[in-house]
């Protein structure tokens, strides 16, 4: 069955993300990365936008059209969505042509259980795909980010995406420790809307806050004050109103969600076999995920643990592009395969 892989032009290797879908197709590269939402009209049941058009909808649909987000900390929560949603990238991915019946390698992560994996095999199996086969995340982004999982030694990846942060260490191409902590970029943006409600009594959305993030976010101290205004729905009074936020005060709204997540590297490190954490220190923790991009969060990690720490060339791709490199490394697939 693997055998046969290579001689495919049309497979697909998918990066299922919480907010971000992105597909690789062997040969071409990524070819796709878009939000992953749906935007269904209630009426007719019809698919009325998905991705990027679909994501523009969010907060501004009518009472008809409903935007869903099939993904919920990196596994599916809407079974009937995800299918539409696989189904509408898969032929993107080929160019819209029809009949196309593509092997699919998808990275999940490390903790889903068996029925969070049939969920996600049955939804590429009735997007039209001929084979499904599942990596967890954690490898394939350490594949991606380029580090050497085959050697004798340890490597550390923390992939930080919108619904999980999967931590990893491998050797020998196999998994020492992994861990999928359900904190990631969207506890990240619910964390700013909470505190802008409190300490602010202003409603924002979850774009708003997103943007927030990426503006004013950070994870240690920052050497530059920033600001931003900030516009919304006051809690009270119910009109639009604009506000203020610095960068300190989105470094308090993060600071427990940050906190998680370094106690979870901080745990995979204690939790480590003594030789494989020595590689670990000399080689240093890589950073992969959306968010890697948060200020100071390698910093942070260095920190707390007294690892060298580097963020992976392609974060934001560290997943698809490892996942997509088992389209051609068979061998290397039947290792790590979670079938």
């Amino acid at each position: 069955m693997f055998g046969t892989f290579a001689i495919f032009s049309n497979d697909l290797a998918i990066d299922l993300g919480t907010a971000n879908t992105c597909v690789f197709a062997r040969g071409q590269g990524i070819v796709l990365s878009e939000p992953s939402i749906v935007a269904v009209n209630r009426v007719n049941d019809r698919i009325e936008a998905v991705g990027t058009e679909a994501k523009a909808m969010v907060g501004r649909t009518p009472g008809t059209i409903t935007a869903i987000k099939p993904m919920r900390d990196g596994v599916i929560a809407d079974f009937d969505a995800a299918e539409k949603m696989l189904g509408y990238f898969i032929k993107k991915a080929h160019g819209r042509r029809r009949f196309v019946r593509p092997r699919v390698v998808i990275g999940v992560p490390s903790q889903i259980t068996q029925v969070e994996r049939r969920a996600v095999k049955d939804s590429a199996y009735r997007a039209k795909a001929s084979e499904v086969h599942l990596i967890e995340e954690g490898m394939a982004a350490a594949i991606g980010a380029g580090l050497p999982i085959t050697e004798a030694s340890g490597n550390m990846i923390v992939d930080i995406g919108g619904g999980t942060t999967d931590i990893a260490v491998i050797s020998l191409a196999g998994v020492v420790y992994s861990r999928s902590v359900r904190v990631a970029g969207n506890a990240m943006d619910e964390a700013i809307s909470n505190f802008v409600k409190r300490e602010k009594d202003l409603l924002i959305g979850e774009r708003t806050a997103e943007i927030v993030k990426m503006e004013l976010g950070s994870a240690s101290p920052q050497l530059m004050r920033r600001e931003m205004e900030v516009k919304g729905r006051h809690v009270l009074e119910g009109k639009p109103v604009t506000v203020m936020l610095n960068d300190e005060e989105i470094r308090e709204a993060l600071a427990d969600t940050v906190r998680q997540i370094v106690v979870a590297v901080r745990n995979a490190l204690e939790q480590t076999p003594p030789e494989i954490s020595a590689d670990i220190y000399d080689r240093g923790i890589t950073l992969s995920g959306g968010g890697a991009f948060l200020r100071g969060m390698d910093e942070r990690i260095h920190h707390e643990t007294g690892v060298p720490v580097q963020v992976a060339a392609d974060p934001l791709s560290s997943v698809v592009l490892g996942a997509g490199k088992m389209l051609s490394d068979f061998n290397l697939l039947r290792k790590i395969s979670l079938d």
